[in-house]
């Protein structure tokens, strides 16, 4: 390293202290989905700004007609409304696959029917496009076992 780059390197360090400016991570201090108790018994996802929480029926083994519900929040947990939204739940349980139209219904929830049976291997992709926003999308896991943040790695 030449004198000028150590020079140049030892400023931009020295500037970035001083005005407590850091570079952008990949990582944020949002807390993780899986570490978060969901308000409704559900599980959380968060797609951009805001957390959705699904809660499906999870004792029920045979695919019968059943409530999808999503809550959506900000990511400090304050109820955005859902007027005027719309959206989908697609469930993928076993060898089935079913799709749940998401109808505004309350403050901040969704509701939607689709046939479906709570399997260990359920999957569920939810999409919602508030009133006057893009869609967002996420993907949930219902019946996995929620992760403390501690639960998942070794010492």
């Amino acid at each position: 390293m030449t004198n000028a780059s150590r020079l140049a390197a030892i400023l931009a360090t020295a500037l970035t202290l001083a005005t407590g400016v850091t570079p952008a991570l990949a990582h944020d201090d949002a807390p993780h989905p899986d570490t978060l108790k969901a308000a409704h018994g559900g599980q959380l996802g968060m797609a951009g700004s805001l957390s959705y929480e699904l809660v499906v029926v999870k004792d029920d083994k045979d695919a019968k007609e059943s409530p999808v519900m999503v809550y959506v929040t900000d990511h400090a947990g304050r109820k955005v409304p859902t007027a005027g939204a719309s959206g989908t739940a697609t469930i993928l349980a076993g060898k089935l696959k079913a799709s749940a139209t998401l109808q505004p219904d309350g403050d901040n929830r969704m509701k939607g029917i689709a046939k479906y049976a709570a399997t260990p291997d359920m999957k569920v992709v939810v999409s919602v496009t508030l009133s006057g926003k893009q869609p967002e999308q996420t993907r949930f896991t219902p019946m996995a076992a929620a992760k403390d943040g501690h639960t998942d790695h070794t010492h």
